[in-house]
C-alpha cells in the first residue's frame, strides 16, 4: 500500500494499492475522510456568528451534489462528524471537517454562505486523511517513490521501498477484526464464509451488518467481510455462519487446505 498526494493545494491524501491491495481500496475509499477547506465568504461576518453556522452543520445533513459533479444530484444523508474553525481573517474561514466518504465540501461552503446570509464559495481544498491514512504519519511524494525505485533497480536497495509500501493489513486498522485458526484460512481464500468453530478472537466493536476484516493468528489478512452478528453472540455461538465473505485478499495455497483433506468436522460452509 502506498499513500502519496498531488499538489497541496488540489487534493491531499491519496491511497493507492499495488497487486493483492488493490482489493482493499474500496475499504479506504468508502471511510471517514477529513478536509482543511477554505472558504470565502462574499461579504464580512463576525466570528461569533461563523461558530454558530457551524454548529448547525455537525450530526446529519440533507446534501444533494453540486452541478459539477460526477454523481446523480439526488438529496443524500452525510454525517458532519466534527468541524473546527483553524482560522479567520476578514472574509476568509479556514475549517477542519471531518465526515463522511461522498460529502461535498463545494456544497458545504455553499450552505455555510446561506445560513450566514451572505453567499460563499470553496476557494481551496486538501484531503488530510482517508480511513486509517493520515497526511502527517505516512505520506509520501512521488518523487520520494521514483528514487526509491531508482535505487532499488540500480543497486538492489530495498530499505526505501521497505519504508514506502506498507504492508496491506495497515489499510485495514480501522475495521473490526476476526481472527481465525489456521485450518480455517485456506477455505476462506477460496471464498467460503466463516463459522463458528473457527473464530479465535474477536477484536473491536465487530456488530451485525458492518464490515470486518478476518486475520489469521500470524496477523495475516485473509479477507474482507460482513458480519453476521455481534460479537457478544459470536462469542457464544458453536455453530453456524459468522462472517459472509465479500473480498478475498491472500492468495490460494498459502496455508494447507485441510478443508479438502477433511470430510467431516469442518469449519467452514460454502
Amino acid at each position: 500500500m502506498v499513500v502519496g498526494r498531488g499538489d497541496p493545494k488540489v487534493t491531499g491524501v491519496l491511497p493507492v494499492g499495488l497487486a493483492h491491495s488493490t482489493k482493499v481500496i474500496g475499504s479506504v475509499v468508502h471511510s471517514i475522510k477529513e478536509y482543511v477547506v477554505l472558504v470565502q465568504l462574499h461579504e464580512l461576518v463576525p466570528l461569533s456568528s461563523i461558530e454558530r453556522a457551524c454548529e448547525y452543520f455537525k450530526g446529519k445533513i440533507f446534501q444533494k451534489p453540486p452541478l459539477r459533479s460526477s454523481v446523480k444530484r439526488t438529496v443524500r444523508v452525510k454525517t458532519i462528524y466534527d468541524i473546527e474553525i483553524l482560522d479567520h481573517y476578514e472574509k476568509y474561514v479556514l475549517l477542519r471537517v471531518l465526515c463522511d466518504p461522498g460529502t461535498y465540501m463545494r456544497k458545504l461552503a455553499h450552505d455555510l454562505g446561506l445560513i450566514l446570509g451572505v453567499g460563499a464559495h470553496m476557494r481551496e481544498l486538501r484531503r488530510t486523511r482517508t480511513g486509517p491514512f493520515r497526511e502527517d504519519e505516512t505520506l509520501v511524494r512521488l518523487q520520494t517513490i521514483s528514487e526509491a525505485i531508482y535505487l532499488w533497480k540500480t543497486s538492489g536497495r530495498e530499505d526505501l521501498l521497505r519504508k514506502i509500501v506498507l504492508p496491506v493489513e495497515v489499510s485495514v486498522v480501522h475495521l473490526p477484526k476476526v481472527v481465525i485458526v489456521d485450518t480455517a484460512v485456506d477455505a476462506i481464500a477460496h471464498g467460503a464464509d466463516l463459522a463458528a468453530p473457527g473464530v479465535v478472537m474477536l477484536t473491536g466493536d465487530v456488530k451485525a451488518n458492518s464490515r470486518a476484516a478476518v486475520f489469521t493468528l500470524k496477523g495475516e489478512l485473509v479477507a474482507l467481510g460482513r458480519a453476521l452478528r455481534d460479537a457478544e453472540e459470536i462469542a457464544k455461538m458453536e455453530k453456524g455462519i459468522v462472517v459472509k465473505t465479500t473480498r478475498v485478499i491472500m492468495p490460494r495455497g498459502v496455508y494447507p487446505d485441510y478443508w479438502r483433506r477433511r470430510k467431516t468436522g469442518t469449519v467452514l460452509s460454502k
